[in-house]
């Protein structure tokens, strides 16, 4: 900060000042002149120096620690005649080919960024990658891009693919697909029953922990679905293996599927229905409906190795038939969550009840007449089962290893 009170003193001592101050180079064109009178008081250097142009109509351009002040009208006259310069050394300068092997980047994507962004036939455009007279073409057989421009853009376009051609992160995906009975959600510590967390809309509520209660599905086979996020550090595999054996779970399907950063995964699995369909001609044809259970998984890796997840889920049953036509009962969610990389995420509340009716009799004893019932019961089975999607995205370094 410096202070300054001076009465009718000349701009160029001034500027003389300034610079003794800080220490600055400063070039005065030789059209700087007049007075000024100024009262400052503990003011920034650069603030003082900014007061005192605007005063007297000049401006600045500093290159290192060199100041160079002018009257603004000739500073902009001389920055235009370095750009008709450049432009005219532009026009004249020879033309070079150069062929760029591109590794993971798509060529046709890199060269439609370079034309998009190409200066005008009739003008100059320094933010241009390519110049008025350049050209690019793309090899899709070989991944490589063809590009035709002056020595300068050649070395700014080649920056450019260097900073874009990298491999893009993957994630790889892992789920597994359970039939849980109640005995197994209440072990693991989730409790599928009615409660005020549940998604709105497709958004998730404040999950802190996975012990969270999801909303219950009334009739059998709905979709009530919620989400909730498994601690690291929990055996899953150990908890699933130790439930299959004990008849409380059983896994349906583990699939894996490997995915580049921002790229949906999609498993799916379910049945394909045969139908028969007329024509208007009077011939009949074999059309299939699928009722699948699918997933959709889209991974952004964050900058602190977190992965965010966008998560479709959608189950689908087959409804009535309809002049033998089968309708699809389609339930959809869609969601997104923050997870940690490899830790694992639960989406539970698609609800199945399977209701059975039953006899049990002794063999002989319960077919005599009158008295047999006594050696028969009839007795009825309730079997409610939960459908589980556990998902653990991992984030896949650029040699296929785990992070």
């Amino acid at each position: 900060r410096l202070s300054l009170n001076f009465q009718d003193i000349e701009v160029r001592s001034v500027l003389q000042l300034i610079a003794d101050f800080t220490g600055l180079n400063v070039v005065v064109s030789d059209s700087v002149t007049g007075n000024v009178t100024l009262r400052l008081k503990n003011v920034p250097w650069d603030q003082a120096l900014d007061i005192i142009l605007n005063t007297k109509g000049l401006d600045k351009r500093q290159k290192g620690n060199v100041l160079y002040i002018a009257p603004a009208e000739e500073i902009a006259a001389r920055e235009k005649a370095v750009l008709e310069a450049e432009k005219e050394v532009q026009e004249l300068a020879p033309l070079r080919t150069e062929i760029f092997a591109l590794n993971y980047a798509d060529a046709a994507d890199i060269a439609s960024l370079l034309s998009s962004q190409q200066g005008s036939r009739t003008g100059s455009n320094s933010n241009s990658l390519l110049s008025s007279r350049g050209s690019v073409t793309v090899d899709s057989r070989t991944n490589n891009l063809l590009v035709q421009d002056t020595d300068e853009k050649l070395e700014e376009i080649r920056e450019l693919i260097n900073t874009l051609d990298i491999a893009v992160r993957q994630v790889l995906i892992e789920a597994r697909i359970v039939n849980a009975s109640d005995n197994f959600t209440r072990d693991l510590g989730v409790s599928f029953s009615s409660s005020d967390r549940h998604l709105h809309n497709g958004d998730l509520s404040v999950v802190t922990d996975f012990a969270i209660n999801l909303p219950a599905a009334n009739p059998a086979g709905t979709l009530g679905l919620a989400l909730a996020k498994i601690p690291l550090g929990t055996a899953l595999d150990l908890e699933l293996s130790a439930a299959q054996n004990e008849s409380t779970a059983e896994i349906v399907a583990s699939p894996r599927i490997m995915t580049t950063n921002k790229n949906t995964a999609r498993i799916e699995q379910g049945v394909e229905i045969p139908y028969q369909e007329a024509s208007s001609s009077g011939a009949t044809s074999t059309s299939f409906k699928k009722a699948v259970l699918s997933l959709e998984v889209t991974p952004h890796i964050t900058r602190d190795d977190r992965i965010n997840m966008e998560l479709n889920v959608k189950r689908d049953s087959v409804g009535q038939v309809f002049n033998n036509v089968p309708s699809i009962d389609t339930r959809e969610v869609e969601t997104r969550v923050n997870v940690d990389n490899g830790q694992t995420v639960v989406l539970g509340g698609i609800f199945e009840e399977t209701i059975s009716n039953g006899t049990t009799r002794v063999p002989f004893l319960s077919d005599i007449p009158v008295l047999g019932y006594l050696f028969r019961s009839q007795n009825k089975r309730n079997d409610r089962s939960e459908l589980l999607i556990f998902v653990t995205p991992k984030i896949i370094n650029g040699n296929l290893t785990l992070r």
